[in-house]
């Protein structure tokens, strides 16, 4: 956390107060798919959900407004099931700032489809993390501890690991309940295989990742851009090593659909060695996008 503060400390933004809750969350809800003549309970269901991601303590620090998470919300109602109940699609998506540039990088993009929800207009949003009281802010804290936690990792080594056990404690307290996403046999992609892929220490490779693509490799590029890539060349051989563990994990299919166009356009400017490697590495990781990588060596 320290060298976090530090690195973000010397970006040229506007501290706007001294202190704030961890995330700046856009929240966003389409209803084209529903016919509903009045909607003004979604404005009303937008507000609480951005009250709820904004002003709550995800974690046991103090942010400045320059450490804040940038990440966002598209909720996509698909159904009208009752009075108060819904069927929905959720899109999280992260980010985080490469020191001293003005780019931003992915940390996050995903699309949950198991999302049905309770909503009653202007009642509060309560959640306890151990103890499963409502679907939607279940669905919503267990995504906010995930970015927190992946914003973590790519600062310290291992630094997420305390948020992925608070979304872990989410889904246990989940196996109770009737709705989808929270258990292991009902997919191979859903809540709980994205904080196991996290948690599991078969795959520890996935947090040496997060660490050395971003602190060493992202953010030393401003400094030296040679050794950048060099160091993200390196990180990509943990995925390498997890794929061998095992292939068809849900999160090295999250990291390769976030970082794809990134680290193409990363080892373009490479020598033919560092491109070459990158290639055998990446089409052995996300082998569906052979073709995108293979790009790189014509």
């Amino acid at each position: 956390m320290k060298m976090k503060i530090i690195l973000l400390a010397l970006l040229s933004f506007v501290v706007l107060q001294s202190r704030a809750q961890e995330l700046r969350c856009n929240v966003e809800i389409n209803t084209e798919q529903i016919q509903m003549s009045d909607k003004r309970i979604f404005q009303t269901l937008r507000s609480s959900i951005y009250e709820f991601m904004n002003s709550r303590h995800w974690s046991g620090y103090e942010y400045k407004q320059i450490e804040k998470i940038d990440c966002s919300i598209l909720i996509t109602i698909t159904e009208k099931i009752s009075t108060n109940d819904f069927k929905a699609t959720i899109t999280i998506a992260s980010q985080r700032p490469v020191f001293n540039s003005t780019y931003n990088t992915v940390l996050l993009n995903t699309i949950d489809d198991d999302f049905e929800f309770n909503y009653v207009e202007y009642e509060p949003l309560d959640f306890y993390e151990n103890s499963f009281t409502s679907n939607l802010t279940s669905v919503l804290a267990f995504y906010a501890y995930i970015i927190v936690g992946l914003d973590f990792d790519s600062f310290t080594l291992n630094g997420g690991e305390m948020f992925y056990q608070s979304a872990q404690n989410i889904v246990q307290a989940a196996q109770s309940s009737s709705y989808k996403g929270w258990k292991s046999f009902e997919a191979q992609r859903n809540r709980y295989w994205l904080v196991e892929n996290l948690t599991n220490p078969a795959y520890e490779g996935v947090n040496k990742f997060f660490y050395e693509y971003h602190l060493k490799g992202l953010d030393m590029m401003y400094q030296d851009a040679d050794k950048g890539r060099a160091n993200i060349l390196t990180s990509l051989k943990y995925l390498q090593d997890v794929k061998k563990q095992r292939a068809g994990l849900m999160i090295l299919q999250l990291i390769t659909d976030a970082k794809r166009d990134e680290m193409i356009s990363i080892f373009s400017k490479g020598n033919s060695y560092e491109k070459s490697q990158a290639v055998l590495i990446l089409k052995e990781v996300d082998p569906a996008h052979s073709s995108n990588y293979q790009k790189l060596l014509q």
